[in-house]
């Protein structure tokens, strides 16, 4: 198969929309060809007039550690261009910024996550270029957790960056996908075309969503490898917790909690008494760590270890958002006076719980809060909101 770099690069009529016209590149450390030579490179190797590059979290190279620790622009030593942050001074490219370029070329791997800021960066960058009359073309790249859907919407009102428009936590589309649907939803006057990949196909073996021949590559520090990918609608709700996730240690977001006074193999028992249904398609292994920094940094944690990998993942039965909703709840229901909710401004919203931003409202909140709710109110709330969704995508699927 080909990602969407790779059919611009090997395809000249594909780049003949280009000549003469000024491009710049969104990018990070996982926008690679298929030979792993990084996007910029590559296109300026074939002549194409790159004339700035943007980097979204983390950075252009990929070096910010954590979230909230943000890049300032610089100027590329090599090529002498602009290479602009758009999680530094702004989060929303600026008019100068855009006045850069005439096509802009998106080309960040995601993760299928609604928290996952690349979704966000999409749509401001889409929105400002409607503005500037600019062009935005998305060079395709798979969604790892494949097509599947799982969440609550979020609400109206709770929009952030980490919360771009009324999405799931799973969303099932590609970043091309997701542009179509942005294009609509928001009703943008804006010329926008999708780069698609050839050849992928998310609802079969063995990959589901991740070609079993191409590198994994970081997209960002801690997404280290196609488990995490796929745990990560699950496990990123961990940071709005006082349980670690894991940071500090060599599999970050791949651990349903640590912690170093939670007892895993009793929490991982009242998990299975409550909903057994909600532990399928993956396997769950007590462990201990010790993390080097973050949370609980230096202290020995109690953790279950999240295996959506091998023999032990089943793409359609593994469902990591109830996943680890179910984890709070049994924590709630061993531990009823335990902190579990970490107050602290998480992408700098500060009126509202981490939690509520990364779930994009309270619902799941007061669910693990109620001691009379059960798995299956839960359920009945993200049942509607993912077929209303599922619906909603129809029409911007490509990969179908």
């Amino acid at each position: 198969m080909r990602f969407g770099i790779d059919r611009l690069l090997n395809e000249p009529e594909l780049r003949a929309e280009l000549e003469g016209r000024r491009v710049a590149l969104v990018a990070h450390p996982a926008s690679v060809t298929s030979r792993l030579q990084h996007s910029l490179d590559a296109l300026i190797d074939i002549g194409v007039n790159v004339t700035g590059a943007f980097g979204p979290q983390h950075g252009l190279k990929g070096d910010k550690q954590d979230n909230m620790v943000e890049t300032a622009d610089e100027t590329d030593p090599r090529y002498g261009i602009p290479i602009f942050s758009l999680y530094g001074e702004v989060r929303r490219p600026s008019g100068q910024m855009m006045s850069c370029a005439d096509v802009f070329l998106f080309d960040l791997q995601d993760l299928g996550c609604r928290i996952y800021t690349f979704v966000t960066t999409l749509l401001y960058l889409m929105e400002e270029a409607a503005k500037a009359g600019k062009s935005v073309w998305v060079l395709d790249r798979p969604n790892p957790a494949g097509g599947p859907v799982e969440g609550t919407l979020l609400e109206p009102g709770q929009e952030s960056f980490v919360g771009a428009a009324p999405m799931p936590m799973r969303h099932g589309l590609t970043l091309g996908e997701m542009g179509r649907w942005f294009k609509a939803h928001f009703n943008l006057d804006l010329d926008y075309r999708v780069i698609e990949m050839t050849g992928w196909q998310p609802g079969h073996a063995p990959g589901y969503g991740w070609p079993t021949d191409r590198v994994w590559i970081n997209p960002s520090p801690n997404a280290a490898n196609l488990n995490m990918a796929r745990a990560y609608a699950g496990t990123v709700m961990l940071e709005g917790t006082t349980l670690s996730e894991g940071r500090g240690t060599t599999r970050p977001l791949e651990v349903l909690f640590g912690a170093p006074d939670i007892d895993a193999a009793a929490v991982r028992a009242e998990m299975e008494r409550l909903a057994p249904k909600w532990l399928r398609g993956c396997a769950l292994r007590e462990c201990w760590f010790e993390p080097t920094f973050h949370k609980h940094a230096g202290t020995l944690c109690n953790a279950l270890m999240i295996h959506a990998e091998g023999r032990f993942y089943s793409h359609h039965d593994f469902r990591p958002w109830r996943l680890q909703a179910l984890a709070f709840k049994a924590i709630r229901r061993l531990y009823p006076d335990y902190p579990l909710w970490r107050d602290f401004p998480y992408e700098y919203e500060f009126d509202r719980l981490a939690i509520d931003v990364i779930n994009g409202g309270p619902s799941l909140r007061n669910w693990v809060e109620d001691s009379e709710a059960e798995p299956g109110d839960l359920d009945d709330l993200a049942e509607a909101d993912e077929a209303a969704w599922r619906e909603t995508i129809a029409p911007h699927l490509i990969y179908s």
